[in-house]
């Protein structure tokens, strides 16, 4: 079925020849970074034999991001935003060479994979400040649907193609691979994109660390722009099955080989979802359909209290994985849009920072639950939670619509996140 004549196609946004390049580098950062974890896990197990140091290298491939959210985005808004994506890169590229050095020590090992870390999120704030320039009208969210599939995608097939690429090559070898597919990020994004100013302008650029608070003032300050954030927060919080995979299967009755397809259901359901809202939503109805769309999501959990099997398990995953993905996606967009551009960056630094803790949180909380409840009713609670949150999100996120339409007081912030 083709899309209708009038709406964005995904070959009229990959006709445009800035989205290619960043999307282009975006694609080889995540297959660098997948190659990479895998690699990290091998290498130091294989040199300390401790399970515990392994747990702790990988989870440094994630939790300094926290850090960099909050101190670090706000550089993309005060330069330019294609420069501190070439020079993130150039910087990663750097640190992981020195992590490919054989025989150094753990510390050593811990503080340079930590320091990668650190330094995406100033990386993928200046992607997302910089999107809108690039694409714009429903192009911008049409472009935003492509990212989420091919990271979705990218995430599916990567850690199977790390592992299979691992049996021929030594973990040295592979993340002196990821330090290149740095390099070639940079270059897509050096002579890709075209240089424009910093968003900041230097007459009115507050220093450093005032800048860093800025973004939560921004996000908070109107109804409209604190709904929308609160909207991506609940996204990360309601796919607890992810990080209770194992128990559940067992406790539905499932084998270890299902856990995978377990996993699985989250990122299929994704790219379905994104696929279908992307082609065939009309742009003018996206945006009012966050609040129903982040209620859908927490509504197939529901059935976890009635203990189904794990092959009705994983198709109501995929079913929550599509509408939880797609309202991520239109929450994102909007509040991206919506955003003043000398504070989009830090903003939207802040907005991923959240995320990316309730989605370490999801799984501590639903970890605890299962042990008392077991996993099928912690994911069942779990969605009662979402239904829960999600009525006075719709309830604010309408108010600040209507308000727009009747000339209310935060209309401006909420009419540019209408036209995501």
């Amino acid at each position: 079925m083709a899309a209708p004549p009038d709406r964005v196609t995904f070959r009229e946004v990959f006709g445009i020849a800035e989205f290619r390049a960043l999307w282009f580098a975006e694609l080889l950062s995540i297959a660098g970074d997948q190659l990479a974890r895998v690699a990290l896990s091998i290498l130091v197990f294989t040199t300390t034999g401790s399970a515990t140091l392994t747990g702790l290298t990988y989870a440094l491939t994630f939790a300094p991001s926290l850090i960099g959210g909050i101190f670090l985005t706000g550089l993309a808004d005060r330069f330019s935003r294609r420069t501190v994506m070439v020079a993130v890169d150039l910087l990663r590229a750097g640190l992981i060479l020195l992590v490919a050095v054989p025989e150094l020590p753990f510390w050593v090992v811990c503080v340079l994979v930590g320091g990668v870390s650190l330094l995406n999120p100033p990386f993928k704030a200046a992607q997302l400040a910089l999107l809108p320039q690039v694409l714009e009208g429903d192009r911008f969210v049409v472009g935003m649907g492509v990212r989420t599939m091919t990271v979705q995608t990218a995430q599916l097939l990567g850690f199977a193609g790390g592992g299979a690429l691992l049996l021929a090559l030594d973990p040295h070898v592979a993340l002196v691979l990821d330090a290149v597919t740095f390099l070639l990020s940079a270059a897509f994004v050096r002579f890709g994109v075209r240089p424009r100013p910093a968003a900041a302008k230097a007459e009115t650029r507050k220093s450093f660390f005032a800048t860093i608070g800025a973004g939560g003032r921004v996000a908070f300050a109107s109804p409209a722009l604190r709904t929308l954030v609160l909207f991506t927060w609940l996204m990360g919080l309601l796919p607890v099955y992810e990080g209770i995979a194992a128990p559940y299967v067992a406790s539905a009755g499932g084998g270890p080989e299902l856990v995978g397809l377990l996993l699985a259901a989250d990122p299929v359901g994704s790219v379905i979802g994104t696929f279908v809202f992307t082609r065939w939503v009309p742009a003018d109805a996206r945006p009012k359909l966050i609040a129903p769309l982040s209620a859908l999501c927490g509504v197939p959990m529901l059935v976890g209290f009635a203990q189904p099997g794990p092959w009705v398990s994983i198709v109501l995953f995929v079913l929550s994985g599509a509408f939880g993905a797609v309202a991520l996606l239109q929450a994102t967009a909007s509040l991206t849009l919506a955003v003043p551009d000398e504070n989009r960056a830090q903003t939207m630094g802040l907005s991923n920072t959240g995320l990316t803790t309730m989605l370490g949180v999801s799984p501590l909380i639903g970890g605890v639950l299962t042990d008392y409840v077991g996993a099928q009713t912690t994911v069942g609670i779990f969605g009662v939670a979402g239904l829960i949150l999600t009525a006075p999100l719709a309830l604010a996120w309408r108010r600040a619509r209507l308000s727009r339409a009747g000339g209310g007081g935060h209309d401006f912030e909420t009419q540019r996140a209408e036209h995501a």
